[in-house]
């Protein structure tokens, strides 16, 4: 499944998602028509997170990540299983 696959298939507004065995709340927002994305994860009663945007562009996608690794975000978006 494409990045962009995965960022569409979350709901938009808020939904729970589980990675590593911790409870995420998690706010994906839509924008542009659905040509760019902002998702906000962050772990219950913990305090880890996981930020970034998501654009398309009449040429490329870009994933944008906020403050943290990419390979981060990507394995949060890989992994991560709704509930």
């Amino acid at each position: 499944m494409t990045l962009l696959k995965t960022i569409q298939n979350f709901p938009l507004g808020y939904s729970e998602v589980q990675y590593k065995n911790a409870k995420y709340g998690v706010i994906k927002r839509e924008f542009n028509q659905g040509k760019s994305y902002k998702i906000y994860a962050s772990e219950l009663g913990g305090n880890n997170f996981i930020s970034l945007n998501y654009y398309c562009t009449s040429q490329q996608e870009l994933l944008k990540p906020c403050e943290m690794p990419t390979e981060k975000v990507i394995h949060f978006l890989k992994h991560c299983k709704m509930i």
